[in-house]
Parts: structure tokens; C-alpha cells; sequence
């Protein structure tokens, strides 16, 4: 399980150390895709062959459907870890996420998310603001 914050760089070429917490639960094969909210989620095979399952039973004559495997699969790219415990995110991606130099990297159960520092924290203090509403629409999906 993924778990955690991480604050990181991304150099100009596009390379970002993945902590090393998150290495061994990621494995040697993973893909990054885009995520919602403006990151990127990064998946263990195991995690994105189950997602991509999902994926794949979506009824493409439903427009969100197709609109939503779209946004998930363009962007899709597999990756691994170079000597240093990098990955390189690809051009698409890091500009999706306007990912310029500093990024948090999270720990989100199931998969890591890659955020501009900017726009997590920005998040961050948005729903720390409503998180009274937040527990109570919990509360309505029975947590």
C-alpha cells in the first residue's frame, strides 16, 4: 500500500527520483498516466492491468465512457526506474500536470500521484477548508 508525502525535483529533462519507500511496491515494470484533478498517477503492473480491465468493460457507445478511457490511455506511458531511482515523464504528461521543478510525490492506497508542489498544496488547502462536508458525504458512502 502507498502511503505518504514526498517533496522532490523534476530536472529539466524531465526526470524524477521516486522515493525509495515507493520502488520496491512499484516493481520493475509500472505505467504513468494521466490522473484527475490535474496529476499523474503512476500504477504497479498489477494495479494498471486491473484498472485497465475496468477500462476495457466501459460501453464505448456512452460518450463520458470513451472520453474517459481516452484521457486515461493517450496518455499512458510505461516506465522504469533508472540506476539513481529515476523515471523519465514524458513531455505530454509533465504538462498536463504543469510539472516544472518542485513536485510532490503521495502515496494513494493503491498507486503514487505526482503533483505540482503549486497546485497540491492549492488542493490541499482547498479541502482542508471543507472538511466538514468531505466527512459527511463520506458518512453517505457508508465510511
Amino acid at each position: 500500500m502507498f502511503k505518504g508525502e514526498y517533496n522532490h525535483t523534476i530536472d529539466a529533462k524531465g526526470r524524477l527520483i521516486i522515493p525509495s519507500k515507493f520502488r520496491e511496491l512499484l516493481g520493475e515494470d509500472f505505467v504513468i498516466t494521466k490522473g484527475l484533478d490535474h496529476c499523474l498517477s503512476v500504477y504497479p503492473k498489477t494495479e494498471w492491468e486491473k484498472f485497465e480491465e475496468k477500462l476495457n468493460q466501459l460501453p464505448m457507445t456512452n460518450k463520458a465512457a470513451r472520453k474517459f478511457v481516452r484521457a486515461n490511455l493517450s496518455g499512458a506511458s510505461s516506465c522504469e526506474l533508472d540506476k539513481q531511482g529515476r523515471i523519465l515523464v514524458p513531455g505530454v504528461l509533465r504538462e498536463y500536470a504543469s510539472l516544472d521543478k518542485e513536485v510532490a510525490v503521495i502515496g494513494v492506497s493503491n498507486r503514487v500521484e505526482i503533483w505540482s508542489k503549486d497546485l497540491w498544496e492549492a488542493y490541499i488547502n482547498d479541502e482542508e477548508e471543507d472538511m466538514d462536508s468531505l466527512a459527511e458525504q463520506m458518512e453517505d458512502l457508508g465510511f
